[in-house]
């Protein structure tokens, strides 16, 4: 819920600013979730027990979060284009990505991409 502080007077901030020190206070004594999540996880494991077999099926242990794939830095392999402009044949796409303009505008005519294929 966001708050526009330019519509508070003076005490209406001073609330403000109290509730949001006492928050910030609760959120610095709290241990991280990584942190909490592993001393239950060890608890678990040492008493020989399950998430599931303590809370039931429906729940499940957190997801963590995947690493996320980089393309940087690494070659994506090329791609023969697979449409062709008939009015300028040197106009290609490869299909992947976004359609471009001189393909979006035939389309937008009516026209189906597949009239635009390149005959092998």
């Amino acid at each position: 819920m966001p708050v526009d502080i330019d519509d508070l007077n003076a005490r209406e901030l001073d609330s403000l600013v109290k509730a949001a020190s006492k928050r910030k206070t609760v959120l610095k004594k709290r241990k991280t979730p990584a942190t909490v999540r592993r001393k239950v996880d060890a608890l678990l494991k040492a008493e020989g027990y399950t998430l599931e077999e303590l809370y039931g099926a429906s729940v499940q242990a957190p997801a963590r979060k995947a690493a996320k794939k980089s393309t940087a830095g690494r070659k994506l392999g090329k791609v023969p284009p697979k449409y062709r402009n008939p009015a300028n044949k040197d106009e290609t796409w490869t299909g992947r990505g976004r359609q471009p303009r001189w393909l979006a505008e035939q389309v937008a005519r009516g026209k189906k991409p597949e009239d635009f294929l390149i005959k092998k």
